[in-house]
């Protein structure tokens, strides 16, 4: 028979997880606070433990911490009603199997418990071990409750304690900086250098300077020795932003780094050795730069270990009012007096749902400082946003399509009356595979869903035109 472990200072939740739970086949045992679960769990011995993160005097982290130095095998799912980036990360930093928001969607938690009682079964026979690491602060603003961004949360806190390369996609404004930080201010490197470089900001003959450093009259006007990025962040974690822009040159030291840790200063001869670990960001479909020579398919594996995809504000609307109230509550603090306690009315928030936010968070967070600013009351109300987003254009999602198919078509057959041994159909079924590919930052279920078709035809067609098969899938 499985058993369960509830953990909840709240009687009448206990009581809601005896209701819907409880059966012939799995019984459910109760606890109300820290001292009291870890005592359950060595009388009862349960496969699973549902635990609440805030429990009175009791922190829920601290007892999951506690709970995995006992047993490292047991899985704990916790609960929560403040979906924070802080709380996200540190429960599966700290080994829980996984997470749900209050106010809990039953079928969903069934379902949950289901898919943990069957991977407790099968760690009985596998063991598996996690080092613990101490409890940490955090504080970076990733905002999100959508399932999208659960999802995000869930893989930070997961690649954060490795020393993994990770590679962050994601159109601009997202927030894949963010991301960068809160797997470095995890890891064991957070007492280390963290240093940033944008690849798209940096003129391409200063690039590969301003990464690996430059010897005393290596070229015009480098007048003295330059340490590089890399030599300054030894030990530390590296953020290449933007990496899809760096030229192929730089590309090739940088996977000799990734691979041997070792490179030379532009203009030298001598090999120096770093311990960098690489988190890169990328606003490009990698894949199609990769299958059009402008990006070196070996670096592209060695960055792609672990992919966190961060998807585009219009896909997780869902989280665009705690967005608002976050921003709001931000500029409070930041701006001039005129601007600050301002609230959002309901019209106002509903006009910012009908808006497509071409650029995501970031547009979001310019959009609420300049309304708070010529707002002239305590509420933010249509008339204080910007024009675009007072009246964006509204056509129908038919339009568009008409409007995209008809462009690309013409732009096609351009290119067929120029070169007559194109072969339009298979030329345009591979780049939408390549393109739906990096638009699923590489899910091969999401893809053939995007695209319509099963994942056996899409696995068959990825073979037929040679497209990469070490892409990750969720």
């Amino acid at each position: 028979m499985n058993k369960i472990l509830v953990v909840d200072d709240d009687a009448d939740i206990r009581r809601a997880f005896r209701r819907n739970l409880e059966s012939p086949e799995l019984t459910v045992a109760e606890a109300a606070d820290g001292p009291s679960a870890i005592h359950q769990v060595a009388a009862v011995q349960p496969d699973v433990v549902v635990m609440d993160v805030r429990m009175g005097a009791t922190n829920g982290l601290d007892t999951l911490k506690k709970l995995r130095e006992l047993n490292p095998k047991l899985l704990i799912i916790m609960m929560t009603a403040y979906g924070t980036t802080q709380t996200a990360i540190e429960a599966m930093k700290l080994g829980a199997y996984d997470y749900v928001l209050k106010p809990l969607d039953v079928p969903k938690l069934k379902a949950l418990i289901a898919a943990a009682l069957k991977s407790a079964k099968d760690m009985r026979e596998v063991v598996s071990y996690q080092p613990m690491l101490a409890k940490e602060d955090y504080a970076e603003g990733i905002v999100g409750k959508s399932e999208a961004m659960q999802q995000v949360f869930k893989m930070i806190g997961q690649v954060s304690n490795s020393e993994a390369t990770v590679l962050i996609t994601g159109e601009s404004g997202t927030g894949k900086e963010l991301v960068a930080r809160a797997v470095y201010h995890h890891s064991p490197r957070k007492a280390q250098p963290f240093l940033a470089i944008n690849c798209a900001a940096i003129p391409e003959n200063l690039l590969e300077s301003e990464l690996f450093g430059h010897e005393r009259g290596a070229f015009t006007g480098a007048s003295d020795r330059r340490i590089g990025k890399f030599e300054q962040c030894d030990r530390g974690t590296l953020f290449l932003d933007e990496i899809g822009d760096m030229p192929l040159s730089t590309q090739t030291k940088i996977l000799r780094v990734l691979q041997n840790g070792e490179f030379q200063r532009v203009g030298g001869n001598q090999t120096i050795t770093v311990d960098v670990r690489i988190i890169a960001a990328t606003n490009k479909a990698l894949e199609r730069q990769v299958a059009e020579k402008k990006f070196r398919e070996d670096l592209y594996y060695r960055l792609n270990v672990v992919r966190v995809h961060l998807p585009p504000l219009r896909e997780r609307l869902d989280d665009l009012p705690v967005l608002v109230d976050y921003f709001l509550q931000k500029l409070a603090k930041n701006v001039p007096s005129s601007a600050r306690g301002k609230r959002i009315a309901v019209p106002a928030l509903r006009q910012l749902e009908k808006y497509s936010w071409p650029g995501n968070v970031r547009e979001l967070e310019n959009c609420m400082e300049r309304a708070a600013v010529v707002s002239r009351g305590e509420h933010i109300v249509v008339e204080d946003l910007p024009a675009e987003v007072r009246e964006p254009r509204t056509v129908t999602a038919a339009t568009d399509l008409n409007a995209a198919v008809d462009s690309a078509a013409q732009a096609l057959f351009a290119l067929a009356r120029r070169d007559r041994s194109l072969k339009l159909v298979p030329l345009m079924e591979r780049e939408l595979i390549i393109r739906a590919l990096a638009e699923t930052g590489g899910n091969q279920v999401q893809t053939a869903k995007l695209l319509g078709i099963t994942r056996a035809t899409l696995r068959k067609r990825i073979e037929k035109f040679g497209i990469m098969r070490r892409l990750e899938v969720k």
